[in-house]
């Protein structure tokens, strides 16, 4: 059986509380909040980490599980240059394993998953996308930055089908709706009555063909998941499909936002970690056109462990964000830095030879005294023979600070840096000097519980360098 193996999503810590904006703007922004990625957060950083949660629960089969990896987003951190190779690289994926970007519009993503099913292979695809518009405009206010990742292929003892797909339709239709030309900061939109005339037909035709493709009728679905970025047609196509169904999934509208490229399979994500055996789970897409999926859910998702379920980091979230560090991390305004000498451009050079570590965070590990050392050493600093080691992978370990300093004078786009000595625990164990994040400095405390995370270290002559940070180890893990 071919369907979906492993999924996840990750929404970030942070979020802008609606009512900021009414208080900056004086307009009326509504209620509830929307997440805000980190000023060291990108697409790409926010696809691995939603990858990393989807296969963390294969275990060690999971790093040799796909066979490719694919990656959509509208907001890419590069052009010519593949993002989907630093992902890549931070899962620790085999060179054999194919990356390839699928960018462009919110389509793409959708297109990507619908693709998955076509092949033989086993391909993880991620999604991510960074939503946001002038500032009070509507995308600013109801936009949201977020990432998922699911796994497609065929079904072992091993990595059993978690939801099969049992019906799908895909429509396409030209027409001018929304639209962002390169390097424009925010999306335009036509007018909304115009969008609306199309796409709700378009979704009610979907529909009803995905129904007739699977041989079942409306109220064998459990529930129905409708996603896009035009959100009258939405709600809409949400009202007349969703009768005579188990009802309307939830949409994270009122925490999350809309992640645009990211929220079908987000929304996919939630809905089956909330599903039981048997239930039938519809998904809706409206971009560009109609896409519809039908999902079985099977046995194997009682048994089923998710990472960090959506709806625990949607409660984790902290939503104090100032609405004006809002717009300084979305590049809206710009704000004073500290008055140090810019960071240097990261060297191609030195990531190429370093790239086990940089990117995927594997120490090494002395055979004749097991001191682990971080970075990777030729020789242990306790003795031993030359290059006798060992390498140990540290991504998914966890660690205690046993002490920390407050950096306000180094350059940062979000300052202070807090900086902290972290002791991991066996079996890997190891001691690192390492970048904190998600978290405000008045909160530090020495032995404090820590995990990894892949951020962006800073930006320089438009090269990314990306490197693992350590966050808090909160509820939702």
């Amino acid at each position: 059986m071919r369907g979906i193996l492993a999924f996840a999503g990750y929404v970030p810590y942070h979020r802008l509380d609606r009512a900021a904006i009414t208080a900056a703007s004086g307009t009326d922004a509504g209620k509830g909040t929307r997440a805000v990625a980190s000023y060291d957060e990108d697409t790409t950083t926010m696809a691995t980490e939603a990858a990393r949660l989807a296969l963390r629960p294969l275990g060690d089969v999971g790093r040799s599980a796909p066979d490719a990896l694919w990656f959509s987003t509208t907001a890419p951190a590069y052009v010519d240059k593949t993002n989907a190779t630093v992902v890549h690289a931070a899962l620790r994926l085999d060179p054999g394993v194919s990356a390839l970007d699928m960018n462009g519009s919110v389509r793409s993503a959708i297109g990507a998953l619908r693709a998955a099913w076509r092949g033989p292979d086993t391909v993880l695809v991620a999604a991510a996308d960074i939503r946001t518009g002038l500032p009070t405009s509507a995308d600013e206010r109801d936009g949201g930055d977020a990432a998922a990742a699911v796994l497609v292929g065929e079904g072992t003892a091993e990595v059993p089908v978690l939801a099969e797909l049992i019906g799908s339709s895909s429509l396409t239709e030209e027409f001018l709706d929304r639209w962002r030309t390169p390097g424009d900061v925010r999306s335009k939109q036509w007018e909304e009555r115009f969008g609306e005339t199309h796409y709700v037909p378009l979704g009610q035709q979907g529909w009803k063909l995905a129904l007739d493709d699977a041989g079942i009728g409306a109220e064998q679905v459990s529930q129905v998941i409708v996603a896009g970025t035009h959100s009258r047609a939405v709600r809409q196509v949400a009202t007349k499909v969703g009768a005579g169904t188990g009802g309307a999934a939830e949409d994270l509208a009122a925490t999350v936002g809309n992640p645009g490229a990211a929220q079908p399979m987000l929304l996919l994500a939630h809905a089956l970690e909330r599903s039981q055996p048997g239930d039938v789970v519809a998904l809706v897409v409206l971009a560009d056109g109609a896409e519809v999926f039908l999902f079985r859910v099977t046995d194997a998702l009682a048994t089923h462990v998710p990472a960090r379920p959506v709806g625990a980091q949607v409660v984790a979230g902290r939503d104090d964000l100032r609405y004006l560090q809002f717009l300084s991390w979305n590049g809206m305004v710009t704000i004073e830095p500290p008055r140090r000498p810019e960071p240097a451009r990261a060297s191609a050079s030195a990531a190429a030879r370093n790239e086990a570590w940089k990117f995927g965070f594997v120490a090494s590990r002395d055979r004749s005294t097991g001191t682990v050392h971080m970075p990777p050493a030729r020789i242990s600093y306790q003795g031993g023979a030359l290059d006798d080691m060992e390498p140990v992978p540290m991504a998914d370990a966890f660690g205690t600070i046993v002490t920390f300093t407050v950096d306000r004078l180094a350059y940062s786009p979000s300052p202070p840096i807090v900086f902290a000595v972290v002791d991991f625990d066996p079996p890997t164990e190891g001691r690192l000097p390492v970048e904190l994040t998600d978290l405000d400095a008045a909160d530090v405390a020495i032995g404090q519980r820590v995990e990894l995370t892949f951020r962006r270290l800073n930006r320089s002559d438009g090269i990314q360098n990306y490197f693992w940070k350590a966050k808090p180890l909160r509820d939702d893990t």
